[in-house]
């Protein structure tokens, strides 16, 4: 699963990345230094795992799940017509599965603004309108297509697919993303899948700001939280040039001084990665013993056997059952066999939904 970082240039999405996979992607004064996309991979921070790392004492020790973030070139106005690196911004962004948007909500003179001023709305509207053309010219493509298959055999998946092609058209036309199309079933979920449409990625905002706004925000972020009230969208506020500076402290405990002088409990870079994994629509579970502590991904509404899969095909193939302890009740109760013993080892069959934090052992029989 890949999140995307995209926004125009010179809005802090290399010094970002930098900070969230200490990757050395090219961070410079000028458009386009990110020409290649680069990807990290990235821990999901998880103060569970702490917790239960300190009660098993696990011989090969603590195991984080990760997500990859990917590092896209700066879009210009006219990329759905090639401008710029459009082309190759487009087919990058295609290939993510949710999109962090930054947005430059600071004023540095120092740093070239490539429209000449601050303004996130606007930047917002220049990215948002390159993806909704580019969409449109899908969308159009395909009605062109489906209409023939729905008028001569009476396809009753593409007169399904055409209905929604449509009011796709329409809201595209509109200056609306694809996400805001309501659907109606499962048919339709799945149809709007197979169309691939840049601007039906879940997006979350990020307001790049300067030191001082990291805790309270400032103007502009006020700005972007009301151009986005009606999204339902997530916005977070983070100062990429002082997470940078974050970074370059070697203990943890230096970096937790730095941000309590500054007013923050927790590092932008942590909440940002695991707001990416939510908006993901990824959980996890966790397995817990002597030999390891470890996190396994999940997608929300998974059940027993698909989790366990996760682990190795071979569990879900020859699933039996699942053991279950909730994450409070192992910490608070001391372990697998204090919650045996008191009664709070669920067995759970092939129907069981996962949820996050759940403490999983699955036995299964090839």
């Amino acid at each position: 699963m890949k999140c995307g970082i995209v926004g125009l240039p010179n809005v802090g999405k290399s010094t970002l990345f930098n900070c969230l996979s200490n990757a050395k992607a090219q961070s410079a004064n000028f458009p386009f230094c990110t020409i290649e996309p680069n990807v990290g991979v990235i821990t999901v921070p998880d103060e569970r795992l702490i917790r239960l790392g300190e009660l098993c004492q696990p011989q090969r020790g603590v195991i984080p799940t990760t997500v990859e973030i990917v590092d896209i070139a700066g879009l210009v106005k006219g990329a759905s017509k090639g401008e710029g690196l459009g082309n190759k911004f487009l087919a990058n962004i295609r290939e993510t599965d949710a999109i962090i948007h930054v947005l430059r909500c600071f004023d540095d003179d120092n740093v070239v603004h490539v429209d000449g001023t601050v303004d996130p709305i606007r930047d917002k509207e220049v990215i948002e309108a390159e993806l909704q053309l580019k969409d449109l010219e899908t969308v159009e493509a395909r009605i062109q297509k489906t209409e023939k298959q729905a008028k001569a055999g009476g396809d009753k998946q593409a007169k399904l697919t055409l209905e929604l092609l449509l009011r796709y058209q329409q809201a595209l036309s509109q200056g609306l993303s694809a996400r805001t199309v309501e659907l109606n079933n499962k048919e339709e979920e799945e149809a709007a899948k197979d169309l691939f449409l840049l601007t039906n990625k879940p997006v979350m905002y990020v307001c790049n700001v300067d030191e001082a706004s990291a805790v309270k925000g400032n103007k502009y972020v006020e700005a972007v939280k009301q151009a986005v009230a009606q999204e339902n969208a997530q916005v977070l506020v983070l100062a990429a040039k002082t997470e940078a500076e974050i970074a370059e402290l070697e203990t943890y405990e230096e970096r937790q001084m730095f941000l309590e002088e500054i007013g923050l409990k927790e590092s932008g870079v942590n909440r940002l990665i695991k707001a990416a994994y939510a908006l993901l629509n990824l959980r996890t579970f966790l397995t817990a013993g002597s030999d390891e502590v470890r996190a396994w991904t999940f997608r929300q509404g998974w059940k027993a056997p698909q989790c366990a899969g996760v682990i190795h095909t071979d569990f879900e193939k020859g699933f039996i059952r699942a053991e279950v302890i909730k994450y409070d009740d192992y910490i608070s109760l001391g372990g697998e066999a204090a919650c045996r013993a008191a009664g709070k080892l669920g067995v759970e069959g092939k129907d069981y939904i996962v949820q996050d934090g759940d403490i999983m052992h699955f036995l299964f029989n090839v």
